[in-house]
């Protein structure tokens, strides 16, 4: 019996081990591009995307809901949390995508989405991603790919809010929903 428990332990620990191993496999990528569930939406079915979840960031509000943040008045932006597995996809290719669905060179805006809280901002988790966006977005601005400057925002990543759970895979909930995002194919870098 006691051989049988000892099997058992050393199971659950291999077990927990292996989990707490497949979760350091991946990385996570924070955005805002103006209304989250445009965004999510399109993260959702990029390859190597495991997980998005919508919230708030940036802001100067402990604990912000919808109804303080689509005011403008907290400082937080509408944001995206990407889960990605660095084996099938990259941080640059996250940000790339990112600059295809939005328009990085308006400012605190997204169509007709108008406010801070819709403002183009990475939001970097170490300085390698930092990095990598500043290189990404000085290569996209000298390329002329856009016709205007990038004013996408580049700060520190503090705390995330994860929005209310109507917010969260809200256009596969609503397939009909406000959406101002699409893949703008006509971008080629």
């Amino acid at each position: 019996m006691i051989k049988f428990f000892l099997i058992f332990l050393s199971l659950i620990n291999f077990s927990k081990n292996s989990m707490a191993n497949d979760n350091n496999k991946y990385e996570t990528a924070i955005i805002a591009g103006g209304c989250f569930w445009g965004v999510e939406n399109l993260f959702s079915k990029f390859v190597g995307v495991t997980n998005t979840e919508v919230g708030y960031i940036g802001g100067n509000y402990k604990d912000p809901t919808y109804d303080v943040v689509k005011l403008g008045l907290s400082g937080h932006a509408e944001s995206v949390k990407i889960i990605f597995d660095p084996n099938k996809t990259s941080y640059e290719k996250i940000l790339k995508f990112f600059f295809k669905i939005h328009d990085p060179t308006q400012l605190n805006k997204q169509q007709n989405d108008i406010g801070t809280q819709y403002r183009s901002e990475i939001f970097y988790l170490n300085e390698k991603q930092k990095e990598v966006a500043e290189n990404l977005i000085k290569k996209l601005d000298q390329s002329g790919v856009f016709k205007n400057k990038i004013v996408t925002k580049l700060s520190k990543a503090g705390i995330f809010y994860v929005a209310e759970e109507y917010h969260q895979n809200y256009l596969k909930k609503n397939p009909n929903g406000y959406n101002c995002h699409y893949i703008r194919k006509d971008l080629e870098f």
